[in-house]
């Protein structure tokens, strides 16, 4: 060592830069810069202390990660995702025959964790008014924000009524639903059923907190014309093959350039394909299905290329049920948002929200938009990340990085990152672009915190108004709180012998 500096310190000055060894720095990216300004090449590795820093949630963590009966509950659940076998076997025409406690009863369904009314960002208010106004409930706006504002209508998250919803997430007595069963008949959670709306498209919607009479008109025509042909096609088919499979759909759809979440062009392509035979197989002279309304259904369809999201929502509902109740388990199965907070649920946590303030997306924006205009993260539609679809997919999707923005690097990026915080693959969701790998499966608690990485969530990016819709698409990542809270529940749970 000492000749070599020796011979340094005689070399020309010009090749000392070629003798400077390269550095490598764990954690504080500001030593960069004063080591590149001389010359210097730095291999910077990305590093937090465990534990999110706190000595006492490390120690906690520690034992986690030791623990067997964790490790052995987490191979369940995640043995329950991968085999789970989502079929649409139905569309119930009102909610309310679902539900019996919204028989009667002023009762609407929200996205995300609870929230009380004073605390819902704008397009949620803007959302509750409008199912008020399309039941019926109110003559004017003014008069649903009034009973609204003054308890006169309950509010229950979608989560607790085993269904999901994009964006606000509302679903109210009326309103048609989607009705999917868990047909795993190797699981021992077989046979749940998950439920969710019906998409809306683009635009000025009521799950984007747009109210007017445009928006109720298309809510009304869903109750007469597409929930019925929706649901002639699948029963027609449920007779033939127990119901059409929405698994199988996803897992081709990565292969065709979607993530399920974001992007579902190809999903809702072949949903069309999947929805047209049964539908060409009607006996119109025996129903009250009409040629005419098969013919405004598929041009529906055919012109919303976001069709096919709430029905992966919903699949990915009825996987994440079926592996949660596990003892022991610390695999997330519901990721939620509010326009206010996010929240998890945990596989062995119960029905406890783990919440913390919502990011505020970042991506691309509609012309005319900025970030400042955005809502914080809102919708169930995260419950596709809990799945492996989604950012956990990512990589699958290079077209989605022209929306949201990014390269399709940081997408293969984000993919690639997931996998350190989840408890194997699926090889039933293959990427082609990670040479056909299994897409990430069972994002772990102890992972999460272990590591620092929050996971990643492709979304929508709302304006924070009421009405004013979709401003742009991006990503967003989960707040660590929600892990930690989580960590720390889990570590009282299970470590209490």
């Amino acid at each position: 060592m000492k000749t070599s500096n020796l011979n340094a310190s005689k070399a020309p000055a010009s090749s000392l830069l070629d003798l400077m060894p390269g550095v490598v720095n764990l954690g504080i990216d500001g030593f960069n810069a004063s080591i590149t300004a001389h010359g210097g090449s730095v291999s910077p590795i990305q590093w937090q202390p465990p534990g999110d820093g706190d000595p006492a949630l490390a120690w906690d963590l520690a034992r986690l990660m030791d623990d067997p009966r964790v490790e052995q509950a987490n191979q369940v659940a995640t043995q329950r995702i991968i085999q789970a076998r989502p079929m649409w076997e139905d569309i119930a025409l009102r909610a309310d025959s679902v539900w019996s406690d919204m028989k009667g009863e002023r009762l609407l369904l929200h996205a995300g964790p609870p929230v009380a009314w004073d605390d819902m960002c704008g397009p949620m208010h803007g959302a509750m008014i409008g199912a008020v106004l399309y039941e019926g409930w109110a003559p004017t706006p003014d008069k649903a924000r009034a009973m609204l504002k003054r308890g006169d209508i309950a509010f229950a998250q979608c989560h607790d009524y085993q269904a999901v919803g994009p964006m606000t997430g509302i679903i109210s007595p009326s309103m048609p639903l989607i009705c999917v069963r868990n047909a795993d008949a190797s699981s021992s959670a077989k046979n749940n059923m998950a439920y969710t709306n019906i998409n809306e498209g683009i635009g000025r919607c009521l799950r984007f907190g747009a109210n007017g009479p445009d928006v109720i008109e298309r809510l009304k025509w869903f109750e007469a014309v597409l929930a019925p042909v929706l649901k002639a096609a699948v029963r027609h088919q449920f007779d033939q093959t127990g119901g059409i499979d929405l698994k199988a759909i996803q897992s081709q759809a990565l292969l065709m350039g979607d993530e399920v979440h974001s992007r579902n062009a190809a999903s809702t392509a072949l949903f069309f394909m999947a929805l047209s035979v049964p539908l060409a197989g009607l006996d119109f002279a025996r129903g009250t299905v009409t040629q005419d309304h098969v013919r405004q259904t598929l041009d529906f369809v055919a012109k919303t290329s976001q069709f096919f999201l709430n029905y992966s929502m919903v699949s990915c509902k009825a996987i994440m049920d079926s592996a949660h109740g596990i003892e022991y388990s610390t695999v997330v199965t519901a990721t939620a948002r509010n326009g206010t907070q996010t929240g998890l649920r945990v596989s062995g946590l119960g029905k406890k929200w783990f919440c913390a303030t919502s990011d505020l997306p970042q991506g691309l924006f509609f012309p005319g938009f900025k970030q400042e205009d955005a809502c914080p993260d809102i919708g169930d539609s995260a419950i596709t990340e809990t799945a492996g679809f989604g950012g956990c997919s990512f990589a699958a999707s290079p077209a989605l990085t022209l929306l949201a923005g990014g390269s399709v690097d940081d997408a293969v990026r984000y993919t690639q990152e997931m996998y350190e915080i989840t408890v194997t693959q699926n090889p039933a969701l293959s990427l082609p672009a990670l040479n056909f790998r299994g897409a990430p499966c069972g994002l772990d608690v102890r992972k999460v915190v272990d590591t620092g990485i929050r996971p990643v969530v492709t979304t929508g990016i709302a304006h924070k108004e009421a009405g004013i819709g979709q401003i742009g698409a991006g990503i967003v990542r989960v707040p660590m709180s929600c892990y930690t809270q989580a960590l720390r529940e889990a570590a009282t749970q299970f470590l209490k012998d």
